[in-house]
C-alpha cells in the first residue's frame, strides 16, 4: 500500500469514528451545537464591541449577550400579554361565537356539501363548563405522569441553561479556538483550508444579511397587511410573525393562532376571517417562492430553484432541523463544489 492511499485510508477511518461518536453523542451535543450557531452569530458584534476603549473581550461579550436576553424579554412582553387578552376575550365571546356557527356556517355546510350536523349548543355549553371547571382534576391527575417524567423535564432545563454558559466561554474564547484550530490543519492543506473557510464564512455572512432583510420585509408585510384587514393588534402580530420567519413555520403558526384568536373576538362574520387567514397565505407564499429565494438565495449564490429544492430536500431527509439548516449547508456545500469543479477542469480526467 502506498503512502498515499495509507493517509487517504487513516483519515477516512478518523472521519468515520467522528461521525460515529457525534451519532452517540447526539443528546449531549444539542446545546453546544445550538450555542455554536449563536455564537458564531453574535461573533462579529463581540468582536466589534471590544474594540472599544475600556471594553474587554469579556466585558464585550457579557453586553452582548445582555442584549439579546434583552430583545428575547422584549418579545415575550410583546405576546404575552396579548395571548392573555385575548384568550379572555375568547372565553367571553365563545358562546357567541357558536351561536354563529349554528346559524350561519352550519347552514352553508347543509346547502352547498350536503351535510346535515345536529348541533346542539346548549349542550355543547354545559359540556364546555363542566370540563373547564374540571381542569383543576385533570390537571391533578396529570401530576403523575409529570413526576415519572421528571427527568426529561430537567434535562431540558439543565440544557436551556447550558446554552448561555457555552455561548459565553465560546464567544470570549473565540480567538483562541480559531487559532488552536488553525495550529492542527496540515500544513500542506492548510493554505486551501484557510481559502475554502473564507469564503464560507463569507457566504455564511452573506445569509445571515439576507435572512435578516427577510424578516424585517415580512414584519412590514403582515403588519400592513392585517392593517388593511381592519384586525386590532395588527402591528404587534405583524412583527412577531415577520421575526420569527427565520424558523421555519414557526413564524406562521404563531401569527396566524394569534390572528385568529383576534378575528373571532372582533368581526362578526366569517369573511373578516378569511381575510386574514389569505394574509398568511400570502404571506407564505411570497416568503417561500419570493422573498427567500431572491434576498437569501442571490446572495450565497443559490438559483432560487436550488433554494426551494434545498428546503424540500432537507426537510425530507432531517426534518425540522433539516429545514432550519438548509440554506446554510447548502451554500458551505456549493463552496465546495466551486473547489471541487475547480480541481476537475485541471485535472487529467478532464483534459482526456
Amino acid at each position: 500500500m502506498t503512502p498515499e492511499r495509507f493517509v487517504a485510508l487513516y483519515w477516512l477511518a478518523a472521519a468515520a469514528a467522528l461521525a460515529w461518536l457525534l451519532y452517540l453523542l447526539d443528546p449531549v451535543l444539542t446545546p453546544f451545537l445550538a450555542a455554536g450557531i449563536l455564537s458564531y452569530i453574535l461573533q462579529p458584534l463581540v468582536a466589534r464591541s471590544a474594540k472599544w476603549r475600556f471594553m474587554s473581550r469579556t466585558s464585550a461579550t457579557a453586553l452582548v449577550m445582555t442584549m439579546l436576553f434583552a430583545a428575547m424579554v422584549a418579545l415575550l412582553l410583546i405576546l404575552l400579554p396579548l395571548l392573555r387578552y385575548e384568550s379572555g376575550m375568547l372565553m367571553t365571546k365563545l358562546p357567541e361565537l357558536l351561536d354563529i356557527v349554528r346559524q350561519r356556517l352550519l347552514p352553508l355546510l347543509e346547502q352547498y356539501l350536503g351535510v346535515t350536523v345536529q348541533w346542539d349548543v346548549a349542550t355543547f355549553k354545559e359540556l364546555l363548563s363542566e370540563h373547564w371547571q374540571n381542569a383543576g382534576g385533570v390537571s391533578a391527575s396529570l401530576l403523575p405522569w409529570l413526576s415519572s417524567s421528571g427527568s426529561t423535564l430537567i434535562a431540558v432545563v439543565m440544557n436551556l441553561l447550558l446554552i448561555p454558559l457555552v455561548m459565553f466561554y465560546l464567544l470570549r474564547d473565540w480567538p483562541q479556538l480559531l487559532e488552536r484550530i488553525d495550529g492542527i490543519i496540515p500544513r500542506r492543506w492548510h493554505a486551501k483550508t484557510v481559502e475554502i473557510t473564507g469564503e464560507v464564512d463569507v457566504v455564511l455572512a452573506e445569509f445571515l444579511r439576507g435572512q435578516l432583510s427577510v424578516m424585517v420585509l415580512m414584519s412590514v408585510f403582515y403588519a400592513l397587511a392585517l392593517m388593511l384587514t381592519g384586525m386590532q393588534f395588527a402591528l404587534p402580530i405583524g412583527i412577531v410573525s415577520g421575526m420569527l420567519v427565520f424558523v421555519p413555520y414557526l413564524g406562521a403558526i404563531i401569527g396566524l393562532t394569534l390572528a385568529t384568536m383576534v378575528a373571532l373576538t372582533q368581526f362578526d362574520s366569517f369573511t373578516g376571517m378569511l381575510l386574514v387567514w389569505g394574509v398568511f397565505a400570502a404571506g407564505q407564499l411570497l416568503e417561500g417562492v419570493v422573498v427567500t429565494p431572491k434576498l437569501v438565495g442571490d446572495r450565497i449564490g443559490l438559483h432560487p430553484l436550488g433554494v426551494i429544492f434545498a428546503l424540500l430536500a432537507f426537510g425530507q431527509l432531517f426534518g425540522f432541523f433539516g429545514v432550519l439548516l438548509a440554506l446554510p449547508i447548502s451554500a458551505m456545500l456549493l463552496v465546495g463544489l466551486r473547489h471541487f469543479k475547480g480541481w476537475y477542469l485541471t485535472s487529467a480526467l478532464y483534459r482526456k
